[in-house]
């Protein structure tokens, strides 16, 4: 079982920035103090739901902050970034950091990004396959050219390889090995569609934590058929590590952590989701804040110790899924945030065990 965090950098009400992303700084260091395995940053643009704008950045500075904890992206948003200069980026990040870098890349929303960065709606509606292609490209081959509908120019030379890591990580295993020896690779999905093309090509997949495990297992049995189908051996196949990302909040009382996320987590829901805008003007179905929070607290482990490890045990043993990123800052609070963290250490893991 590999326990991580998943940090949105998100901007609760009266609060700052500033105030966010120091937050989710501490965080970071405070995950890696209590011995848990990952951090997953999220990316978002001109709303406060999250406001980390550059996923890459922050998990260089990040990795320059920390020694052994894996950083990954969930996600950068695909088609509001060249392919090339992501995958340049995935690279250089997996080569500073001794191999302690994952990608994880989405589709993103129909949201006002698309026109801001240019990519327009065409590239969310149809453009990822390439783009996604461009990127495994650019971290396997020495030199690669631009093919596609939306991407062509001459063949270049990759610099810097992805491949000539000269020191992997001591705990890095073959379910954090990337095409050909580079970062790890991770698609976010949440259709079908997206899962099919995560198995054609044997990435695994970031699920999201408004899934159950019912429909978690669903998609990773899914991906294991289109994966056979794809012609991947059966190693690569039930290897695959996939992860999934849910919520966290660690307390005594049986009922004190789904109190505590339903008093705070709705209002930053409320001003956060309320804040994105679609690039078409097409009609947005928005979450009750409220009962969002409340799923969440019913899905995920929010609770006790004994309590949140029998339900991550649960997932793991319905889902086939052993890889976790879960939100810790929904108390919008420091303090609080690095107390879930440090009993998720010292209070979950030795439960797993």
């Amino acid at each position: 079982m590999r326990i991580g965090t998943f940090v949105l950098a998100a901007q609760f009400p009266g609060q700052g920035p500033g105030e966010a992303l120091h937050r989710a700084v501490r965080s970071t260091e405070a995950a890696e103090e209590s011995g848990l395995d990952s951090v997953w940053l999220a990316e978002h643009h001109f709303v406060p739901y999250g406001v980390c704008p550059s996923a890459t950045t922050l998990a260089a500075l990040l990795l320059g902050r920390t020694r052994r904890i894996r950083v990954g992206t969930a996600v950068s948003v695909l088609p509001n970034h060249h392919p090339v200069a992501l995958a340049e980026q995935a690279a250089l990040l997996h080569l500073t950091s001794g191999g302690r870098f994952s990608l994880g890349v989405g589709r993103g929303g129909p949201w006002v990004d698309l026109e801001v960065f240019g990519g327009g709606l065409d590239a969310y509606e149809n453009g990822f396959p390439e783009a996604l292609d461009l990127v495994l490209d650019w971290l396997r081959e020495p030199r690669v050219a631009g093919r596609g509908e939306r991407f062509g120019f001459r063949e270049v030379a990759v610099v810097p390889r992805a491949d000539e890591l000269l020191v992997a990580p001591a705990d890095a295993g073959p379910d954090t090995a990337g095409p050909g020896g580079g970062p790890e690779i991770v698609v976010a999905c949440t259709s079908p569609r997206s899962v099919r093309l995560a198995a054609a090509r044997a990435l695994p997949m970031l699920l999201g934590m408004h899934c159950g495990d019912e429909e978690k297992a669903e998609m990773v049995a899914l991906w294991r058929t289109a994966a056979r189908e794809a012609g991947h051996p059966p190693e690569v196949v039930e290897g695959a590590a996939h992860v999934s990302a849910g919520v966290a909040q660690i307390a005594d009382g049986a009922g004190d952590a789904t109190e505590m996320l339903v008093k705070t987590m709705p209002g930053w829901l409320r001003q956060g989701l309320d804040a994105h805008v679609t690039v078409d003007g097409r009609h947005r179905v928005m979450r009750d804040p409220v009962a969002y929070t409340e799923l969440l607290c019913g899905l995920h482990p929010v609770g006790t110790p004994r309590l949140a490890a029998d339900r991550l045990a649960a997932t793991a043993e319905r889902t086939g899924i052993t890889r976790f990123a879960l939100l810790v800052e929904g108390s919008g609070d420091l303090a609080a945030t690095e107390e879930n963290v440090r009993r998720l250490g010292a209070d979950v893991l030795p439960l797993l065990t």
